[in-house]
């Protein structure tokens, strides 16, 4: 897996602008902070994104793929400023389960999710050399 920074662009913190692999795709259907009983014990953005986070990695395990293979991710949040007031603390959490590791991201604001309760939804790609 090859990061891509154009040269003279700033390197970006925490996400990269573009990757390039090869290999075998695994694709990660938006992952949720609900428990395996479909039940919501976090209410706060941070404790959802760690369940999502959670539920992305056990999927990938599943498809033999490890945090360092994930290529890119869209995160759908429904607010904006929640996700903003975390950057820190998902910073932390994000290297306590992926490490250094940063692929190409994207964070977009919807109005809702398709549960009620949620308040992240993550979708992954890794590809496994």
């Amino acid at each position: 897996m090859q990061t891509l920074l154009p040269e003279g662009w700033p390197r970006p913190r925490g996400y990269a602008n573009g990757v390039a692999a090869q290999g075998r795709f695994v694709f990660v259907a938006g992952m949720i902070g609900w428990n395996h009983e479909w039940k919501f014990p976090d209410k706060d953005f941070l404790g959802q994104a760690r369940r999502a986070l959670e539920a992305t990695l056990a999927v990938l395990r599943e498809g033999g793929a490890r945090p360092e293979h994930v290529c890119r991710m869209t995160w759908y949040v429904i607010d904006k400023r929640e996700y903003l007031e975390s950057v820190r603390e998902l910073g932390v959490l994000w290297r306590d389960l992926f490490g250094t590791h940063y692929p190409a991201m994207a964070v977009v604001q919807v109005t809702a999710l398709m549960e009620d309760e949620a308040k992240v939804e993550i979708e992954t790609t890794a590809v496994v050399p």
